[in-house]
């Protein structure tokens, strides 16, 4: 098949036609992919800011049709439209029946960049070839195990559909489902990049009251009004946390940093009212430490810190939830897409990416 290859960090993403696909093993699903979001932590494992192992197959937030399915697979059949994610609930591990999806064991796929019992299903020559952030999408095939290819109506445009895959479940997940923001709640977001737009529509169905973003990019500022922010703040003007307590009185409920970034992650405890909760929700440089001090100031103010993936977020309930949002009106998905590219010009998408042009680039995947 036809797919994008990362054969070295920090250099160019080479478009190859040897890449092999193997055919779905039990409990097993193969998705012919049309559209591929181009995610910050794709970016971030081409540049080397997370090593990985390569040469491997990027991308993490597709769509597409089931080409084949494996023994044991059930409500799925070839031809059938799926959105894909990256971490497939097994639904039996002790965070799943916890109800803590985000951290279902299949989550350890990320980091991986391999299925659980150490198999990717794509080769090169007989040798591996690695799917990339638990997926693979910027390949004209896809494997998943089941789960991870959720069922969805054959009207809905797969080039919409994918952003749902890592975006909009990671954003507004966050807001619903690891922060249960209340209605009437204040709200900050940092960072308004696809997640950050997630978060603020999502902060927007929960009824918040409030909702304060911050960014550099004032286009992104712009748009993010057009998804419901009330208040913006340029932090290369003003600092994010001061002003924030300016527009309040005591700082917001909930904080989010959707860049990921220890200092933007210290930012929104400074933001917080006492009582309050940042959430960190994009994906930090490893070296990044995040420095709580005083200790016992911290304990006194009761203030929260808690961690987010993939917005702790079970996909087979998720995505036809936020589906359902976008037929009523609630969430705006084709509004997070400023540009379609071929595959072949995902070094160029990656460039965007990298000098924070537009929102999200999605790429047709299969011709």
């Amino acid at each position: 098949m036809r797919a994008a290859v990362l054969e070295e960090a920090a250099k160019p993403i080479v478009l190859r036609d040897d890449v092999d696909v193997a055919s779905p093993r039990a409990g097993q699903v193969r998705v012919r992919v049309t559209h591929c979001g181009v995610c910050h932590s794709d970016l971030s494992l081409a540049d080397g800011v997370f090593p990985s192992p390569v040469p491997i197959v990027l991308g993490h937030e597709a769509a597409g049709v089931v080409d084949a399915v494996g023994p044991d697979v059930g409500g799925l059949a070839p031809g059938d439209h799926v959105v894909l994610t990256p971490v497939p609930p097994c639904g039996t591990c002790y965070w799943c029946v916890r109800g803590e999806p985000g951290v279902c064991v299949n989550a350890q796929n990320l980091a991986t960049n391999t299925f659980p019992d150490g198999s990717t299903g794509l080769s090169r020559g007989g040798a591996v070839v690695y799917r990339g952030v638990g997926l693979g999408g910027f390949g004209e095939y896809a494997l998943t195990t089941a789960t991870g290819a959720v069922k969805i109506d054959a009207d809905v445009p797969l080039e919409v559909a994918c952003v749902i895959g890592c975006a909009v479940q990671t954003g507004v997940g966050a807001v619903l489902n690891t922060a249960r923001v209340e209605p009437g709640a204040t709200v900050l977001v940092m960072g308004l990049g696809g997640i950050g737009l997630s978060i603020v529509q999502g902060a927007r169905v929960a009824g918040a009251a409030r909702i304060i973003v911050s960014d550099p990019v004032a286009a992104r500022r712009d748009a993010a009004r057009r998804f419901g922010a009330t208040d913006v703040i340029d932090p290369a003007a003003e600092d994010t946390a001061s002003r924030t307590l300016e527009l309040t009185g005591v700082g917001v409920d909930y904080a989010f940093d959707a860049v990921g970034r220890a200092a933007l992650v210290q930012a929104g405890m400074a933001a917080c009212r006492n009582g309050g909760t940042t959430v960190a929700v994009g994906a930090a440089p490893l070296e990044d430490v995040i420095t709580i001090a005083p200790a016992a100031l911290f304990t006194l103010t009761e203030k929260r810190l808690v961690g987010c993936a993939l917005g702790s977020c079970n996909s087979v309930r998720e995505i036809p939830r936020l589906l359902a949002l976008w037929r009523a009106g609630r969430l705006d998905l084709p509004g997070l897409i400023t540009a379609r590219r071929p595959l072949a010009e995902i070094n160029e998408a990656m460039d965007d990416l990298r000098a924070s042009r537009g929102i999200r680039t999605v790429l047709q995947v299969a011709r």
